[in-house]
């Protein structure tokens, strides 16, 4: 039988499910209107994408409804469903769309003009009047948006008449044009380094943004990446999973090799600010692989997980500080890491023991009191005397290789043409730290997923009761990660107030809890790689609650992005960026059966013709009475 879909004629254009339509243009206007009441169009009007074309503000109202064009156009076929080709019904259906989405916000632009509501909207005002109508007349703004909305939405239609290959094409194209644009800084940081400031000032302009012939550039280099060295791509990778397959333990070693050895050669090329920024994420990392244990792999919610970042950070600061109120003399750091462990371990068991036989939501909203709990004391004037209360501690130095006196031989270590600073707190130096306790939370954390812990983990993940039935003592093994989360958590806390210099209460918040969840979910629950491709996307991108990321225009607005990405991850990918097998599989289980129930419905059809076709006789209702089966 020819797996190949059977596609039906296309249905007439004006065929519409129309009730659908009108509440998806709806849902575009109020999203154009809020993204505008927001501020986000006019804050983000300074960051060029391409001169003198396209600016980030306009490009966060100008994707809505080419997103919802092309959205409002996909219909999910499932196994014995009719499939029927694409054609005018889906042009028709973007068209109308992008038409209603666009009154939406020619309204917005007509009530700018006539009615002031700045009192309860605060970005109702003469600047947001000034940017949607270019600085215009109200009428061309009306006409203009209006137009922008409708041809895009459109052009959303348009894509999902496109072969796949070329829709690729057109998804590729708009990535590598927007991206390049967006880390624009990062670029400029790497070329001082590479010697490629000739290549930068070509592809940018002077004053921020692509030129066109870069942009074209870009588009051109994407188009060919797909065509052709996505293939090779490919075939590179399915020679790569063939060779792991026959060859696991040299294909493994190889990869291990060369990964650490580009983790120790790529920060001697890369310039401050890169560096810097590879160490937010690292320490975001860090924090979410140990929070991927506690929630990936034992499935306990733990809001309160900040309050082991605080001890670890604090221990170091108490202990390493010449000026700490509470301990003196100073420990170097890499002596009070282990010191860190030991108070990681008792916090654990302190937050741990009180809560392990709750569930669900009850868990989740005692953590988090204990969480709180933790930030309160280290400011309260009976803790002051440790740690300094709402003064915090300072001068913590950054972590050398003095230990005992005693210093390691890789200080002022050179490569050819490269020296390698390795003491104080710059950068590089932090963040050879950071990968060596990321390394290492890494290694932990692949060594206990695929142990008999790890597996009693995710047995209590998936029904306590039944993990305690089979003989799991649950209690030892949410004790267990508890205690293994923490210690990963303090060491990030560690590095942290070392790198800084530093610790206040106000580090130490419920926000950074929430972010390090969120990094969880959006990557992959209970998968080391999402994990670590959650804390590049949103805090390499958007930044942490503290920390800048590479679009630092962002910055006031990421806690909003941060959330619509959630509410759209648990729609669309619940299982997260880079899965995990099998909780992916739980979660699209109804999927699979429904689409296996349908298969063997039409499976079962199929027989049933044949057989009637073969033998006509048998399949005839005896007496004449319908509908009886024959024996």
């Amino acid at each position: 039988m020819n797996d190949a879909p059977h596609l039906s004629p296309a249905r007439p254009a004006f065929d519409q499910d129309w009730r659908k339509i009108v509440n998806y243009g709806l849902v575009l206007g109020l999203a154009l209107v809020f993204i505008s009441l927001t501020g986000m169009p006019d804050g983000l009007n300074s960051r060029v994408i391409v001169e003198p074309w396209l600016s980030m503000g306009y490009l966060s109202l100008l994707w809505v409804p080419l997103a919802v064009g092309f959205a409002v156009t996909y219909e999910p076929v499932l196994e014995g469903m009719a499939q029927h080709k694409h054609g005018a019904r889906e042009l028709v259906a973007g068209t109308a769309v992008g038409l209603i989405g666009g009154l939406c916000l020619a309204l917005l632009v007509y009530l700018l003009d006539s009615r002031d509501l700045s009192d309860p909207l605060v970005n109702w005002n003469q600047a947001l009047l000034d940017f949607l109508t270019r600085d215009g007349s109200v009428t061309d703004g009306v006409v203009l948006w209006i137009a922008a909305s409708t041809v895009l939405g459109f052009l959303g239609g348009l894509m999902r008449l496109l072969p796949s290959l070329a829709l690729r094409v057109v998804r590729a194209v708009l990535v590598t044009v927007i991206g390049a644009a967006a880390v624009e800084s990062l670029i400029d940081d790497l070329s001082e380094e590479f010697k490629l400031e000739g290549v930068v000032e070509w592809l940018y302009h002077p004053l921020g943004g692509l030129e066109p012939k870069g942009a074209i550039a870009l588009a051109i280099v994407a188009t060919v990446f797909v065509l052709w060295l996505g293939r090779q791509v490919k075939k590179g990778t399915a020679v790569f999973n063939t060779a792991r397959e026959t060859r696991p333990l040299a294909v493994n070693s190889v990869s291990v090799v060369t990964i650490a050895l580009a983790a120790i050669i790529l920060p001697m090329f890369l310039g401050r600010l890169t560096n810097d920024l590879l160490v937010n994420v690292g320490l975001f990392v860090l924090l979410a692989l140990g929070l991927n244990v506690v929630v990936g792999l034992a499935g306990i919610l733990d809001l309160g997980y900040v309050a082991f970042y605080a001890v670890g950070g604090y221990t170091v600061a108490i202990l390493t500080s010449p000026t700490s109120p509470g301990l003196t003399p100073a420990y170097p750091f890499w002596l009070a890491i282990f010191i860190v462990v030991g108070m990681a371990t008792l916090a654990g068991l302190f937050i741990g023991a009180p809560v392990i036989r709750m569930r669900g939501d009850y868990l989740a909203i005692v953590t988090l009191g204990f969480g709180e709990i933790i930030r309160l004391t280290v400011r309260s004037d009976w803790a002051s005397g440790l740690t300094g209360g709402a003064q915090g501690v300072l001068s913590i130095p950054g972590p050398d290789l003095n230990i005992g006196g005693w210093t390691l031989p890789l200080v002022g270590w050179t490569f050819p043409k490269l020296e390698v600073d390795l003491m104080g707190t710059n950068p590089q130096h932090i963040l050879y730290v950071v990968m060596f306790f990321v390394a290492i939370a890494i290694y932990v954390s692949w060594r206990l997923e695929n142990s008999r812990i790890g597996r009693a983990w995710m047995a209590v993940r998936e029904d306590e009761s039944v993990a305690e039935a089979m003989g799991i003592n649950t209690v030892n093994a949410k004790l267990q990660a508890f205690v293994t989360g923490a210690i990963l958590a303090s060491f990030a806390g560690a590095v942290f107030a070392a790198k800084v210099g530093s610790v206040f209460e106000s580090s130490f918040k419920i926000l950074v809890s929430i972010v390090i969840l969120v990094i969880v979910i959006v990557g992959g629950m209970g998968r080391i790689a999402g994990v670590i491709a959650g804390a590049f996307v949103l805090v390499g991108i958007l930044g942490g609650p503290n920390q800048p990321g590479l679009m630092a225009e962002f910055s006031e607005y990421k806690l909003l992005i941060y959330g619509a990405l959630l509410v759209w991850m648990m729609l669309k990918r619940p299982e997260g960026l880079i899965p995990n097998v099998r909780r992916s599989r739980e979660l699209h289980l109804d999927e699979f059966l429904q689409d296996a129930w349908l298969r063997d419905e039409v499976d079962r059809d199929e027989a049933e013709s044949e057989a009637e076709v073969e033998n006509p006789d048998a399949w005839a209702p005896p007496d004449g009475n319908e509908g009886l089966a024959p024996a």
